[in-house]
């Protein structure tokens, strides 16, 4: 048997070992929040701390909803903006409503990032801690157009569960104040289609996998106990004197 000098005894070890050991594989880092690049749009703040919807929504949820996904469509829209300016000197609803106005090269884009920007402008305003019940006019149309609020929620709930893959689930209101609920998909809104979002939920799964996982069904029943029924009400209030935007 022919002899192994130190080296090749310690190479071929070596080699022994990289087959033996397990290989380790390191899950990459979440991306950081992408710059909002200076520009007309802006991230609105949140008007109550990351983690005051726990344990409904989790704070680093939030933190990276917030943060992270609202802010890199900003991003994009104020780099979008720079070279059309266009669609940030013309109100939200109107670029929204009117898509087909805009340029082939840019019309996707605008879709995709103005439409979650004004989602989650709204989605961030409707919720809050302490949101307490719907009282008042948006009760008695919950009432007259949505079978009362049991009946509303299991019907949202599970529209929000139909919904494939990414999307949303709305309730639109009219300027005469009649509510229905609608879903859409991706960062489409009802304002595409000359309407208006009373409220609405986002359950793509950026909204609710860390804690919630694949259970969606789980995060639309908890989410009920983040929404704040005032700011509903005056969103409602908007809608009937047409000056509700997003």
């Amino acid at each position: 048997m022919p002899s192994l000098s130190r080296r090749h005894f310690f190479s071929a070890a070596a080699g022994i070992a990289a087959v033996a050991m397990p290989r380790v594989v390191f899950a990459q880092a979440p991306a950081a929040a992408p710059p909002a690049a200076t520009g007309p749009f802006v991230v609105p703040p949140l008007g109550y701390p990351v983690n005051a919807l726990e344990p409904h929504i989790d704070a680093r949820t939030m933190e990276i909803h917030h943060d992270r996904h609202h802010g890199a469509y900003v991003a994009t829209l104020n780099t979008l903006a720079k070279t059309n300016p266009q669609i940030a000197t013309t109100a939200v609803p109107d670029v929204l409503g009117n898509l087909n106005a805009l340029n082939d090269d840019i019309k996707f884009a605008v879709r995709n990032n103005l439409g979650g920007h004004a989602n989650h402008t709204m989605f961030w305003e409707i919720m809050g801690p302490n949101g307490g019940k719907p009282e008042g006019e948006v009760l008695a149309a919950i009432d007259r157009d949505l079978g009362g609020l049991e009946k509303f929620q299991k019907d949202f709930d599970a529209a929000g569960g139909r919904q494939f893959g990414s999307g949303w689930v709305f309730v639109t209101v009219t300027k005469d104040g009649k509510l229905a609920i609608e879903t859409r998909p991706n960062q489409d809104t009802p304002i595409m289609d000359g309407k208006r979002a009373l409220m609405g939920n986002d359950v793509w799964e950026h909204a609710y996998y860390l804690h919630y996982q694949n259970r969606r069904a789980d995060y639309l029943k908890a989410w009920w106990n983040t929404v704040n029924w005032s700011k509903i009400a005056e969103r409602y209030a908007a809608a009937k004197a047409g000056t509700l935007g997003v």
